[in-house]
């Protein structure tokens, strides 16, 4: 009894993996005639492990391996909630496509398990386990149509990038590990302290490049455009969103707790890297046609404004970089959702030309669309403003300001693609009738939209305690 106490910290990992391998069994022996009931049972299982991290104790595991802090417990309600969309989506998706399968919902568990493992990682081990558990699954999800050629390139280019990221990032760590004695990053930063030796920052580096791989942050990208355009909706939706909050909260355990005497060294990477992912996420989706390129190029710009937060080195900058991401997964997913809730003659409208005259054909969700946009863009009083908003204060306080300045000077430049979508749905002519929405991704959108405004200005009021109270409480026990 003891030890299950004990082990109670990691309840929202146990109930996953449980859930995962209970509704494998079942979907195998149904022989895919419960793939309704297995997507729906792992919906509810994501749901009861979100609750379980809210209202969980907090905790220190296997020898500070596994840590479940504000930090964790804040970021999994985030990644579950978003995985249990990313299901909903996807089976709906598959359903209409003619491709079900029971194993979609049980790869998203397992990859929510890796999620979990990466924002809950006390040591270098543990990190690596968790990046490796949900990029597994990730890699699956890209290539789930296998009978699609773009699907399947996609799935493969996200493993071959993918396996040269995980080898740059082992490179790290074994030199961070070979350097400081320890895998553990209390102990590292021990090792460290304020005169961080040129081995270690050496190390720090690479895995700073093969953490920037996971989040797509420039020049780490290359995967990501043709994944985003080639791997399924649903899938991409998914991509998007989760694990990205995962990374970025790994990234900033590393740094924070790994390396906080090192600031002055590792700051000027993630600086470099945020400047990169401003310039490239603005200039590369000028160029864009299709949609989900387009936001593949949105998603790295954003990321440079997230790893702007948590190069401001502050629980102030922690705080922004919570606030950004949650903000940001939520439009995104629902941005997805309303393109997977377009079609025209059959096929999705994954195109910006597709969306001419959709003020006719669908008001409702060009309303969406349009708030969307001017959400992402971070035109006020829209949730991405605010967003922005907290980014620019910390980093600003900490004197970051010329980088500040120049995200906001991109942000300008990006401007011009989310308006050419607006001015494409609302003045040019529509070039046939489109087909009827899907509810499940017509509810989601709007409710996204609905959401970034006007919900956002109450949800901030919960969310900037909740986020500042995560961003103070790193490190428990």
């Amino acid at each position: 009894m003891d030890y299950l106490n004990a082990l109670m910290p990691a309840l929202p990992e146990l109930i996953l993996v449980v859930g995962a391998l209970i509704w494998l069994v079942v979907g195998a022996f149904s022989k895919g005639k419960a793939v309704g009931a297995v997507s729906m049972l792992s919906g509810a299982t994501l749901v009861l492990a979100a609750f379980a991290a809210a209202l969980g104790p907090l905790g220190v595991l296997f020898n500070g391996a596994f840590v479940m802090d504000p930090m964790a417990a804040f970021a999994k309600v985030a990644i579950y909630a978003s995985s249990a969309v990313a299901i909903v989506l996807g089976h709906g998706w598959l359903g209409r496509t003619g491709e079900q399968k029971f194993e979609f919902p049980i790869l998203v568990l397992l990859a929510a398990v890796g999620m979990s493992m990466m924002v809950s990682a006390g040591d270098l081990i543990a990190t690596y386990v968790g990046v490796e558990l949900h990029s597994l699954a990730l890699y699956v999800l890209a290539a789930f149509r296998r009978d699609d050629a773009r699907s399947s390139e996609a799935g493969l280019k996200y493993f071959v990038l993918g396996a040269l990221s995980s080898g740059i990032l082992l490179y790290g760590i074994s030199l961070i590990y070979g350097f400081t004695g320890s895998l553990e990053f209390g102990a590292i930063a021990e090792a460290v302290g304020g005169d961080a030796g040129t081995g270690a920052i050496f190390g720090l580096v690479f895995l700073i490049c093969g953490l920037a791989f996971k989040v797509s942050a420039a020049p780490f990208h290359m995967w990501t455009p043709d994944v985003y355009e080639g791997a399924p909706t649903p899938m991409v939706a998914f991509f998007a969103a989760a694990p990205k909050l995962a990374a970025m909260v790994l990234f900033a355990r590393i740094m924070s707790e790994g390396f906080p005497g090192a600031i002055d060294d590792w700051r000027q990477v993630v600086l470099v890297v945020a400047a990169i992912s401003f310039a490239v996420g603005a200039f590369g989706g000028l160029v864009q046609k299709n949609l989900k390129r387009l936001l593949a190029y949105s998603s790295i710009a954003n990321i440079g404004y997230a790893l702007l937060g948590i190069a401001a080195g502050t629980d102030a900058g922690m705080q922004a970089m919570l606030i950004f991401m949650v903000l940001y997964m939520i439009d995104v997913t629902a941005f997805f959702a309303c393109i997977m809730a377009l079609r025209r003659d059959g096929r999705e409208l994954d195109r910006i030309d597709d969306l001419s005259g959709l003020k006719r054909e669908k008001p409702g969700l060009a309303v969406a669309i349009t708030i969307l946009s001017l959400s992402v863009l971070g035109m006020p009083p829209f949730a991405g403003f605010w967003a922005k908003y907290y980014v620019f204060k910390a980093a600003i306080a900490e004197g970051l300001w010329p980088i500040a300045v120049a995200g906001l000077v991109f942000s300008v430049i990006a401007a011009f693609y989310y308006l050419r979508i607006i001015k494409v749905m609302w003045f040019d002519p529509a070039p046939g009738p489109a087909d009827g929405s899907p509810r499940e991704a017509q509810w989601i959108a709007v409710a996204g939209a609905a959401f970034s405004f006007p919900v956002v200005l109450l949800a901030l009021v919960w969310l900037d305690p909740a986020a500042r109270a995560a961003a103070a409480g790193f490190g428990v026990g």
